[in-house]
């Protein structure tokens, strides 16, 4: 229990200075003076800063899943559980001034660690949005003859939509991409009209200004 603790305390603050400068500046020794251990302390539980960089990628991913879980508890609403899985990964990105972690590393100028995450994304989401496609093409909410691969592509281009060093964008330029996606899974997956506005509207995002 006691090095589950310190583990998460490094991790902890590799992803505070994540949030303050880009992953290529930080160092161990930063990593360890900000969790306020010593740098070998570090090396007992990670081989080197891309194992903690990645854990820090992981860490968040499985939150984002732990948080959509809780928020899916008791529902037999296949749309209503794929709304809960997109709002548990992308809700902060625009709701208030904390960065969500996910979403932050859209903004480094790190393409090793872009690719990082986006497969990081397909791998540990696109599982369970197979499940949920799949629970709604049997109950006629949603169609698609493909849901595992339907799945993959939904999740990479909405983490390829979203970042900011490939498409440079202000919110009100995000809310039209999400606008537009909105509509192209409407579109390809047979859904209800209206299905997927969750993506773009004002009490999801509030500081949006839309039109």
């Amino acid at each position: 229990m006691r090095d589950n603790k310190k583990k998460e305390l490094i991790l902890d603050a590799a992803e505070e200075l994540m949030c303050e400068i880009s992953d290529k500046d930080i160092s161990v020794e930063m990593i360890a003076r900000k969790a306020g251990i010593g740098k070998g302390s570090i090396y007992y539980y990670f081989e080197s800063k891309e194992d903690i960089v990645n854990a820090v990628i992981e860490r968040s991913y499985a939150l984002a899943i732990k948080e959509y879980f809780n928020d899916v508890y008791g529902s037999n609403d296949p749309l209503a559980k794929i709304k809960a899985l997109f709002r548990s990964v992308i809700k902060q990105e625009f709701s208030d001034k904390r960065k969500n972690i996910i979403v932050y590393f859209h903004v480094q100028d790190n393409l090793m660690l872009h690719m990082k995450m986006m497969m990081t994304a397909v791998k540990t989401i696109s599982p369970i949005l197979t499940k949920l496609l799949a629970e709604g093409v049997e109950s006629g909410s949603i169609r698609t003859d493909y849901p595992e691969e339907s799945a993959e592509m939904i999740i990479a281009m909405l983490t390829f939509l979203l970042d900011k060093s490939f498409f440079p964008s202000d919110n009100e330029g995000i809310y039209r991409k999400l606008k537009l996606y909105a509509g192209v899974l409407e579109t390809c997956l047979q859904a209800e009209k209206g299905s997927f506005d969750f993506l773009f509207t004002p009490d999801e995002y509030p500081n949006y200004t839309i039109e």
